[in-house]
């Protein structure tokens, strides 16, 4: 029987790149060299897709102070992804770029005009990661005091995608002519004002910029709690979860494909990835001791727990490192990643959360060796599983030369040869290659 082959992503951010480990780069890929050599590498080993994640502030939640978040430059500085999809779409051929953008920070016509433009750019490579900001400090760089309640932002956001889908519709395909005979560029017949009004927004429309090469841009989401399932469930083409275990990956995947039938969408348009932190070696032993340094490492932990008090709003220095948390934490954050990160009735200390799957936050499930037994290893989990795909990740989303490498040059070609990857890009979308298989 021929292996099912599963989707390849890889989950960053525009932060310092690896600075403090002895193959570093410094932290300063500021010009965006150093990302766009990233996606050049990832499509060499053909990735589906590279997902820059963003946030909005600079976080003084841990500890009540900017101070360790860039001391370590765990959340800041970090700049705009839509730039740097643009600059990685222009220097690849073939992978998808995904930027996320808050529907909190962009009206719903220059979101779409910046999306239809840069997939324009990238000839049908660009993705939306949809979020809608988590955090009350990024709230307070748009006007408000608070975040709006989980509830409210998702009702938002259900007429927000509305908008979005109406405006990246306003252009017919075949709108553009370029008819020199008749001296007519554009059908105005096939270009329609959207006369958009509801409860949040009111948007005229047309679009201003051509047709989205893909219609309109892939989506991406990352809904965990019920709400969010549903969210993304209805609009997402891709989803990423970060999951604890086989069991916990496989219900996942399952419920949002039944909710996503529930509503009249064919599952297997949807492609899940699971966010994994690969930890490879020359041996087992060799991964084990590598992952156990850093785990290890001095600034590991605050790097980790500056990382999580900002997405959560919750201050996680106030807590012991030896002791338990306290009780079961809620937020009006990423519920999800809080979650995750909790593992409520586990009965762990704060330390030992921490450093549990390499950090915690980023491993759905442990893959630690050499090349070939992690490539088997994640064969086997996707076979449990039933697909889709893995997001390679790192904690706190840093990433140096040396282990894109080790992933690119070590476990991918393991992968290839298993046939559980692509070996070439056979579209020129991006949605057409999450759909081949």
């Amino acid at each position: 029987m021929d292996t099912k082959k599963f989707h390849l992503g890889w989950f960053m951010n525009f932060t310092p790149d690896e600075w403090r480990e002895p193959f570093g780069q410094g932290g300063m890929p500021w010009d965006g060299q150093f990302y766009i050599e990233m996606a050049q590498t990832l499509e060499r080993a053909c990735f589906d897709y590279i997902m820059i994640e963003d946030k909005l502030m600079v976080s003084e939640t841990y500890g009540g102070s900017r101070e360790k978040g860039l001391r370590g430059g765990v959340m800041a500085p970090k700049h705009d992804p839509a730039p740097l999809a643009v600059a990685m779409g222009m220097a690849t051929r073939h992978l998808g770029v995904i930027a996320t953008m808050s529907t909190l920070a962009y009206p719903p016509f220059l979101m779409a005009r910046l999306a239809s433009t840069i997939d324009s750019l990238t000839r049908g490579r660009f993705g939306w990661n949809v979020v809608t900001s988590a955090e009350d400090l990024a709230a307070q760089n748009f006007g408000l005091d608070k975040l709006p309640p989980r509830e409210l932002r998702y009702e938002m956001a259900e007429e927000y995608m509305e908008v979005m889908g109406k405006l990246f519709g306003s252009w017919e395909e075949g709108a553009v002519l370029r008819d020199r005979a008749r001296g007519i560029y554009a059908d105005h017949e096939k270009v329609h004002p959207i006369n958009h009004e509801g409860k949040f927004f009111k948007v005229r429309g047309p679009l201003n910029t051509v047709r989205s090469p893909q219609g309109r841009p892939v989506y991406l989401q990352a809904g965990a709690s019920p709400r969010g399932r549903d969210f993304a469930a209805k609009h997402a083409d891709s989803i990423v979860s970060v999951a604890n275990g086989v069991e916990s990956m496989k219900a996942f995947r399952d419920d949002i494909r039944a909710r996503a039938a529930a509503m009249g969408r064919d599952p297997d348009s949807i492609k899940v990835m699971f966010c994994v932190t690969p930890a490879l070696g020359e041996t087992e032993q060799d991964a084990r001791e590598r992952l156990r340094r850093q785990l290890s490492a001095p600034h590991f932990i605050d790097d980790m727990l500056a990382s999580i008090s900002a997405i959560t709003d919750i201050d996680f220095a106030q807590f012991p490192l030896d002791e338990k948390l306290p009780g079961k934490l809620t937020t009006n954050g990423e519920q999800g990643s809080l979650d995750k990160f909790q593992q409520w009735g586990s009965g762990k200390t704060l330390r030992e959360l921490v450093v549990d799957g390499a950090g915690g936050m980023v491993s759905s499930v442990e893959l630690i060796g050499t090349p070939q037994s992690v490539a088997l290893r994640m064969r086997e989990v996707m076979e449990e599983v039933g697909g889709d795909g893995f997001l390679i990740t790192t904690p706190v989303l840093r990433v140096g030369r040396r282990y894109l490498v080790e992933v690119a040059d070590g476990l991918v070609p393991e992968l290839q040869r298993l046939g559980c990857v692509r070996t070439a890009y056979k579209h020129q979308l991006l949605r057409d290659n999450l759909l081949e298989f």
